[in-house]
Formats: C-alpha cells, sequence, structure tokens
C-alpha cells in the first residue's frame, strides 16, 4: 500500500519550496518526489513584453486562446475572447472614437468549472466532442456569454458557444464566477454587478437553458460561487465601498452569503438567503455595516473591529442570520441582497471574491478572501485590512448557524488584491491575484499565484510560495500602451490571473469541491488558469516530470 502523499514547505537558503513526500519510507513503486520551487515575481516596465513564470517542476500549454474561433460563431460573439467589433491586433489606420474600436473588445473569460460529461454535444451533429469539458462565462465586451472548451477536441470544435441569451429572451449578463451544482444538474454563473448582479443556471449542452435566478439569490456583485455537501450554496460579494474625503481606502461594502434552498435538486423552488454576521471582541454586538456620514466621516474604514478583523491570533464569534426568505416574499422579484445584509445586520468585509472548502474537514472549514483596496496609497493599508486578507470560517458542519472566524493571513505590499483560490491537497491552498493595474505600476510587480500552507502560522513572518509569477503578454502591452492615450480606448492593459480551478471533473455529489483530497495531476485531477486580457489565454498547468 502506498502511503498517503503530503506536502510540506521547506525554506533553505532563502528558497522556499514545496515537497510531496511520502509520511513514510515508500515502496519503488510509489510516485515520484515533486517539488515546487518558488521564483520571482515579472518586473513591470512600461512598453515590455514579459513572459509567465512558472516553478520548474511545472509546465504549462493552451486549451484555447482568444483569437480561436467558435465552431458555432455569431456576429457579435466570433472568437473565444474576441468581439467581432474589430481587429485583433490594433488597427494603425483606425483612430479610436465611439462606435470605432482601434480593437476587436476582450471579453475576459473568467472562472474555470471542469466537469466530466457523457453525451453531450455541439454544433457538428457528426462529431464525438469527448468528455472533458472546461466551462466558462465572460467577464468583459459588448455582451455576456457562456464557452465550453472541449478539451477532448481538435481545434475545429475546440470552443463551443453554449448561448447569448436567456430563456426569456434577455441577454446574458457579464460574467465572473461559475460551479456546477450536483443536485440541480446546472452549472450556475454568477453576475458581479451590484444591484444588477445575478446569479443563472444554465444546462450544460449548446444551446444551453438560461435562467436567472435572482429571484432567489438577490442581486449583489456575486462572485465565488460553491456548495456544501448539505446541497448549500456559498456566494461570496465583491462590491468596493465608498472611500471618504482625501482617503483612497475603501468602506467594507460586501458580505459573505449562504443560500440554502427547499429543494437543493430544483433551485427554482427558492430558499433562504442569509449572510455572515461576526461578533465584535470589542462591545459584543454584530459588526455592522457604517455609512460614510456627519456621524461617521470615515465609516467602517478605522474602527477598533476592522483592526481587530485585521490582526492575528484574534477569534471571533459568528451566526448566520436571513436576510430574505422566499417563504416571506413570494413576489418572484429579484431584490438588492447587499441592501438586504445591511439592514439585517449582517458584516461587510472589504471586497471577497471567493471561497472554498479545506478537503477532508467534512466541509467544517471555508476558507475566504478580501481582495482589499489594490492601491499601495491606501491609508489602511496597514493595520486595517487595505492590503487585503485570508479568512477561515470553522462550523460543526456546513449548515450551522454558528461557527468561528480567524484571520488565516494578513496580505501585504508583495501579497494583495487576491481573487480565485484552489485546494491542491488536503492541507495547501493556491491563491492567485488581481492587483489591477494601479498596483501593478506602483509596486513594479505584475501578479502572482501563491500556495499557501494551512498548517503554518503567517502571523511569525513565514511566506507563501510564489509557484506563479504572471507577465504580461504582447497583446496586453500593446492595449497598456494605448489606454495610456485617453481617448475612450476599452481594453485592460494589463494581464490577471483568474480561474484557478483544480478538479477531477466528477459532475456527483461526491465531487464537490471539498469532498476529495485533491491528488494534482493524478487519477484525472487537472489544473487550470485564465490569463485575461491581452490575448485571453486558458492554460492547463502539468507535472514536468511526466509526459501525461
Amino acid at each position: 500500500m502506498v502511503p498517503r502523499k503530503r506536502f510540506v514547505i521547506l525554506a533553505m537558503a532563502g528558497v522556499a519550496t514545496l515537497v510531496a513526500g511520502a509520511s513514510g519510507p515508500a515502496p519503488a513503486s510509489a510516485d515520484p518526489r515533486v517539488e515546487w520551487t518558488a521564483v520571482p515575481a515579472n518586473v513591470d516596465v512600461r512598453g515590455l513584453a514579459v513572459p509567465n513564470a512558472l516553478s520548474p517542476q511545472l509546465r504549462q500549454y493552451i486549451v484555447a486562446q482568444g483569437s480561436q474561433k467558435l465552431e458555432n460563431p455569431t456576429d457579435l460573439v466570433p472568437y473565444y475572447g474576441y468581439n467581432g467589433d474589430g481587429t485583433h491586433a490594433p488597427d494603425p489606420t483606425v483612430t479610436q472614437a465611439p462606435g470605432r474600436n482601434v480593437e476587436a473588445s476582450k471579453t475576459e473569460p473568467d472562472k474555470n468549472t471542469y466537469l466530466r460529461l457523457r453525451g453531450l454535444h455541439g454544433a457538428d451533429p457528426r462529431y464525438n466532442y469527448g468528455t472533458r469539458f472546461l466551462y466558462q462565462g465572460h467577464e468583459l465586451g459588448r455582451a455576456g456569454y457562456l464557452t465550453r472548451i472541449n478539451l477532448d477536441a481538435d481545434a475545429a470544435h475546440r470552443v463551443t458557444l453554449l448561448a447569448t441569451k436567456q430563456v426569456d429572451g434577455a441577454p446574458i449578463p457579464l460574467i465572473d464566477g461559475s460551479t456546477w451544482d450536483p443536485w440541480a444538474r446546472r452549472l450556475l454563473f454568477t453576475a458581479e454587478a451590484g444591484p444588477n448582479g445575478a446569479v443563472l443556471q444554465a444546462t450544460p449542452d449548446i444551446g444551453a437553458r438560461v435562467e436567472d435566478i435572482s429571484w432567489a439569490f438577490g442581486r449583489g456583485g456575486y462572485e465565488g460561487i460553491q456548495n456544501d455537501s448539505a446541497g448549500n450554496l456559498w456566494v461570496a460579494e465583491d462590491v468596493g465601498g465608498a472611500s471618504p474625503a482625501g482617503s483612497r481606502a475603501r468602506n467594507p461594502n460586501s458580505f459573505v452569503y449562504r443560500f440554502v434552498p427547499y429543494d437543493r435538486s430544483d433551485l427554482t423552488r427558492g430558499g433562504r438567503l442569509q449572510a455572515l454576521q461576526v461578533t465584535s471582541l470589542r462591545t459584543r454586538q454584530p459588526i455592522t455595516f457604517q455609512p460614510i456620514d456627519a456621524a461617521h466621516p470615515t465609516g467602517g474604514i478605522f474602527t477598533g473591529d476592522q483592526q481587530d478583523l485585521s490582526t492575528y491570533g484574534t477569534v471571533f464569534d459568528t451566526a448566520w442570520i436571513t436576510v430574505h426568505d422566499t417563504r416571506v416574499d413570494t413576489s418572484g422579484q429579484p431584490f438588492d441582497a447587499n441592501a438586504a445584509a445591511k439592514r439585517a445586520g449582517a458584516t461587510p468585509f472589504k471586497r471577497p471574491e471567493n471561497g472554498m472548502f479545506r478537503p477532508g474537514t467534512d466541509f467544517r472549514e471555508f476558507f475566504f478572501d478580501a481582495t482589499g483596496d489594490t492601491n499601495a496609497t491606501g491609508d489602511a493599508n496597514t493595520g486595517f485590512g487595505g492590503w487585503g486578507a485570508l479568512f477561515r470560517l470553522t462550523q460543526d458542519d456546513p449548515s450551522a448557524d454558528r461557527g468561528k472566524l480567524s484571520l488565516f493571513y494578513q496580505g501585504d505590499r508583495e501579497h494583495s488584491g487576491f481573487d480565485n483560490l484552489t485546494f491542491i491537497d488536503r492541507d495547501h491552498l493556491a491563491v492567485v491575484e488581481d492587483a489591477g493595474d494601479t498596483l501593478h505600476a506602483q509596486r513594479g510587480a505584475f501578479d502572482s499565484g501563491y500556495l499557501f500552507d494551512t498548517r503554518t502560522d503567517y502571523a511569525r513572518g513565514a511566506q507563501p510560495v510564489r509557484f506563479l509569477a504572471e507577465g504580461r503578454d504582447a497583446s496586453a502591452t500593446e492595449d497598456n500602451m494605448l489606454g495610456a492615450l485617453g481617448n475612450g480606448f476599452q481594453n485592460d492593459g494589463d494581464n490577471e490571473i483568474t480561474g484557478i480551478h483544480l478538479s477531477d471533473g466528477d459532475p456527483t455529489p461526491g465531487g464537490i469541491l471539498g469532498a476529495k483530497v485533491p491528488r494534482p495531476f493524478r487519477n484525472g485531477w487537472r489544473l487550470f488558469w485564465t490569463q485575461q486580457h491581452g490575448d485571453n489565454i486558458t492554460w492547463e498547468i502539468v507535472d514536468a516530470g511526466t509526459d501525461d
């Protein structure tokens, strides 16, 4: 019997390494030792394109890129990551103007969801599309849409457009988060658009049936969405707060939600939307939203409670409070979830983006990130959460009403703007940055992907391993230069890491992320990420030591 593998972080001679070794002497037939060595960040130099850098034990290859033509294109959406309103490279004969673009709008494929499904179809009724698929919604561009990368297919059938419209004919909004609900047998997509945000469900095949179920979930700046073993759905909201006069800090203005369905096999039967409430260590009262007004000139930015939330070693009591119930509100109309959470006394955070359950804990440990203010000159960076953070929420079970919240990692200048995350094994959490163009320039470095050890006390100065140093492709470098002209150019000027996703594609309840302890690159576990903006490339990371 091969002993269970474990990962440990080593730090020797200034080099941090992630090692996958056996817990005891291993027979000769055991899997080979794997090491992920830290790499330095890529430097942001204006006008220079920079390649990505991965730990030398890893390599990556393209599974789809923005210029890849869809097998079933439309005039508006002809390519995987580009609209049809311009050329892929800047046209020197065109001057940017309203209704006239120097290059096509880039649609930014976002969160990835990997599934193994049988019997799916595409635009070609005679083609076998295989069983392995990677799904995305698209975050920017002229319209939202859903795509499926057919990982077993050839180039002509590689990417399928699933839908641009909902069942009622309304356009699909711009999409951020996604997951698969194994009980409802639906993909779930979220729109990060504040009071115009949404949760949609979709079937996984071409001509997808897409329904807006925001009358049950509410509308909010929704991004990360994740099932637990009871069929509840946990949703992270990313809504930037206002800044006081003379300050670059943002008021905490976003919430963590849990949707408890009345029928987990049919989300259209409604349910209860709950929001996380944290109890103050100072007053023993709930920490609630504080508006920026005459009574609170800096809102909740510089409060003692916010300072405590940003301090290692603090442990808070938490409760889930119901902010909406479809059996009480039977109107069937969408509602403002953010406003409902504020009225109910939920606790705001500085832009949560995603959350994941730690494998091997029976869904009793949930890690979520807060992006922070993404500005190196923010006056709330040190001591008040402006650099962003990672939090750990523990409960007796995923449906428990009460739990404990603690700070797992406090961000800093080098580690900030946390976005997507995924567990690599039982103890290691991969977290990627979306620091934004402003912070890239301020710190002189592009985004990175880090590996955190959940058993490490980061209060003592330990730091995560940088396994991915994103660069800037030539297309994004051009966009960065064009954006500086200030003439209404519509595309972002730096690449962003998003969609980090490790899964074995199991579509059953046993395949929910967190239900199994992952084995990266083995037994069907596959790791993906998307380099948003620029060329809009979706990558798969593999073990450099194998040819699989």
